[in-house]
């Protein structure tokens, strides 16, 4: 008996001291610092803030020359050529378009390099001062960097703009930062021409793309319009000496949502974007030359931004996509032709939950619909690794996990190209679920991030051999991380079994302010007495036993959704108030997902007089609130009071639930003074808001 004891004690023993070393191991630990009182934590590795990881870099231009002129040989920028564009018409009558593309055609670092120095004598001739300030207004794409390079080499301060803003906060955006010179794909020449007559400050505008007729048209006088390409020519005929920033200098200006619904202008020197740069560069495994990157996140965002200055940094290639042609079944690939993954085959990375979550959904869509022996196949496989992630010693370890990778799972893993390595998530928090399934469908470590824009992304980041989910880990070696007590919310430092209180971020990576906004910059934004400067999240935080990070709630009512775009709850209830059938609304936003949901209070008479008028029977006015008919009007005035108050799509609830009791203060979900007690209302109705998701 004893080999068959030895059989089953042995791999038990082994998994049980697996698991106690897991949880043992410290990735974060306490730290003394200044400030206001509170819990603080930094990363095991690295007793003080990293702020650069080149010797003697200390600004983003300087890190791009000297990685060009290191690695001048090698393939940096590559873009696919477009070959056709066709629109399909589906069986509805809906056209759609679709693009084939060809291979990736490259840019040398030195080529790069060269280019960059020529935009930048071009932006000068063309009359570009210095302290005047250049906006990037496109999707991401190689004319994307090169330009934003380019105005670093003349101290220029970029202002970053998403190629999806709305007519009203782009306005706001370039008028407030008094924008002089626009750089714009041709598409978001179009939106400028349409607002051109509310823009104080644009003297210039440079299409990175041929300019339509219609656009020099409609410029007349008030611009003077010239693509990229005559741009570059021009400073490659007339060179300018650099005009190189310093670290504290501001490099960006990224506008962030903000509760009264126009952008906040984040700014950022130098020294901040490199701080989180070179912290995510020390936590990566093996980051190097040999790495190819595949981007297509708007680089307007500071993930994508950061991402693409590591990535010349350690002399690797980055390689340009687009969230709609990324996969082989992407909406703009024309069938048979690769998607952008397929033909780059990239080793790492950046994405937020919303593209891994429809990646998940694409692989469970074709396994459950192959059915029979592939399904059961695939569902032994997933079962079997997903034991050993857990640390049980039972599940799929060495030659199992090469079979089941080799006979499964390598199908899933093409889908990214078949080279991943590592997957940097952020923007977001990502489900368990899907956290689970990408690691092991493709086999590859995702390092889920949390930051601000106001922290230039960086706070903390979960290490690579770190399986556990629903947590965001340690703090990058780049920040320290501090929880203070919020007593009005029930969360303090002192509590058990875990030091719980609002998240606040410090160091070199934490952004200088907001841009003319003091009043709000004081808010949130402190410097301690040691001239460490703070960035108060408003985020609810706990800290677990080995220092890793996990957030439980938030401060005030603004929510991101699973896309990223903030949501003002209040807001958009004030907005929605309006509808005459509305007694009270509650609207919820739930981070891993895409869209609103809502509990209606119905106004009784209203409701009831809508309903006797068209001659709709009931018994009750709670049966009535039940009838569909009577939930679909009732939406219909919610949604016309949403475009009424000029409410983005994301804004409006995508489902309700109609109530017929009012909400009083003597049912505790309202106060005296009748505002909402958000907290109570969602556990009353939980069943309800989880009914309107799984619906």
């Amino acid at each position: 008996m004893g080999p068959y004891v030895a059989g089953v004690l042995v791999p038990l023993v082994v998994t049980i001291l697996l698991q106690n070393r897991r949880r043992r191991k410290k990735r974060g630990l306490p730290v003394d610092v200044g400030g206001e009182p509170g819990y603080a934590i930094r990363n095991r590795r690295f007793s003080a803030p990293v702020e650069t990881a080149w010797e003697g870099i200390t600004t983003l231009a300087e890190l791009f020359e000297y990685s060009c002129k290191k690695y001048y040989h090698k393939k940096l920028l590559g873009s696919r050529k477009l070959l056709s564009r066709e629109m399909e018409i589906s069986a509805d009558g809906r056209s759609f378009e679709k693009l084939h593309l060809g291979e990736y055609e490259w840019l040398s670092y030195g080529q790069t390099f060269e280019i960059v120095c020529n935009f930048s004598s071009g932006l000068a001739q063309l009359g570009h001062k210095r302290e005047e300030r250049v906006a990037i207004f496109a999707d991401t794409c190689e004319e994307w960097l090169i330009a934003l390079q380019s105005c670093f080499r003349r101290n220029v301060t970029v202002v970053t703009i998403y190629a999806s803003l709305g007519e009203e906060a782009l306005c706001y955006s370039l008028n407030q930062t008094e924008v002089t010179t626009v750089i714009c794909g041709q598409k978001e020449l179009k939106k400028l021409v349409d607002i051109s007559g509310q823009l104080d400050t644009v003297k210039r505008v440079i299409c990175m793309d041929e300019i339509p007729s219609s656009a020099l048209v409609a410029a007349g006088s008030n611009w003077t319009l010239t693509t990229f390409s005559d741009v570059e020519k021009l400073g490659r005929e007339n060179p300018v000496d650099p005009d190189l920033p310093l670290a504290a200098d501001i490099a960006v200006i990224m506008y962030t949502s903000g509760s009264t619904g126009l952008p906040k202008g984040v700014m950022m020197t130098h020294r901040n974007v490199l701080a989180t740069a070179s912290a995510v560069l020390t936590i990566v495994p093996g980051l190097g030359s040999k790495d190819v990157y595949l981007a297509y996140l708007p680089l307007a965002h500071i993930l994508e931004l950061a991402a693409e200055t590591i990535v010349p940094g350690i002399g690797g290639s980055i390689g340009y996509g687009s969230p709609l042609t990324l996969t082989d079944t992407s909406n703009k690939i024309k069938k048979g032709t690769k998607g952008d993954a397929s033909v780059l085959r990239p080793t790492v990375m950046a994405a937020v939950p919303a593209i891994l979550d429809r990646v998940r959904d694409g692989v469970r869509k074709k396994v459950d619909a192959a059915g029979g022996l592939s399904k059961k196949l695939f569902d032994l496989a997933y079962s079997r690794r997903q034991s050993a992630i857990n640390g049980n010693w039972f599940g799929a370890w060495g030659l199992e996990k090469q079979f089941w990778n080799l006979l499964v799972f390598k199908k899933v893993q093409a889908i990214l190209g078949g080279r991943i390595r590592f997957i940097l998530s952020g923007g977001a928090p990502l489900s368990g679920d899907t956290q689970r399934f990408i690691n092991i469908c493709l086999g590859a470590p995702i390092g889920q991030g949390y930051g601000l824009t106001e922290t230039c992304a960086g706070g903390t980041f979960s290490d690579y051999d770190d399986t556990s989910v629903g947590r965001v880990g340690p703090p990058l070696p780049c920040s320290y991380i501090k929880l203070i007590d919020w007593a009005e919310g029930g969360y303090l430092t002192s509590d058990s079994p875990m030091p719980r209180g609002e998240i606040v971020i410090g160091g070199p990576n934490v952004t200088v302010g907001y841009f003319k906004n003091e009043e709000k910059s004081k808010e949130v934004y402190k410097v301690d007495e040691r001239g460490m400067s703070w960035f108060y999240t408003g985020d609810i935080g706990q800290f677990h036993a080995d220092g890793c990070l996990e957030i439980i709630d938030r401060k005030k009512d603004i929510v991101k959704l699973q896309h990223g775009e903030y949501v003002s709850l209040g807001k958009v209830e004030a907005a929605l108030s309006i509808s005459p059938y509305v007694d009270n609304i509650m609207l919820h936003a739930n981070p891993f997902h895409s869209y609103c949901v809502a509990i209606v209070v119905a106004a009784q008479a209203a409701v009831e007089g809508w309903a006797k008028k068209h001659g709709i029977d009931f018994g009750d006015f709670p049966e009535l609130c039940q009838n569909e008919e009577t939930v679909k009007e009732v939406y219909a005035s919610l949604v016309k009071a949403a475009k009424a108050a000029r409410l983005e799509k994301f804004e409006i609830p995508a489902k309700i639930k109609l109530l017929a009791e009012a909400w009083t203060p003597e049912s505790g979900l309202v106060t005296a003074a009748l505002k909402l007690k958000r907290d109570v209302i969602r556990k009353a109705f939980s069943d309800e808001l989880a009914q309107l998701y799984s619906s």
